[in-house]
């Protein structure tokens, strides 16, 4: 890892790298869409290295998001002794693909 940023999207923080595809929660925007995340924390290029407080300033990552998914199926079940309730429902969540362009 010669060149890589920690990033805060969505209150959670990704290690990324250029190039690198990573899942978030559902973005509101469209496939192919470019934004850039300027909540960067940490910066570190070979030896150089930038660490914010909290934020590191003027750095940004270029980001595509590349689609809209629903994640996997979780099954939720829910149970209760003696008393013969059972329920068990699924849930799949909705998320994003987001690719890393480039870390300035």
């Amino acid at each position: 890892m010669s060149k890589y940023a920690v990033i805060q999207l969505q209150g959670k923080q990704f290690q990324v790298q250029e190039g690198d595809e990573f899942l978030v929660d559902q973005l509101g925007r469209e496939a192919g869409e470019k934004f850039e995340v300027t909540d960067v924390l940490l910066v570190v290029n070979d030896q150089d290295r930038k660490i914010g407080q909290p934020l590191v300033e003027k750095a940004k990552v270029s980001c595509e998001l590349v689609s809209n998914q629903k994640g996997e199926k979780i099954r939720v079940a829910k149970y209760k002794s003696k008393s013969r309730y059972r329920k068990v429902i699924g849930h799949r969540q909705y998320q994003s693909t987001v690719k890393v362009l480039k870390i300035v």
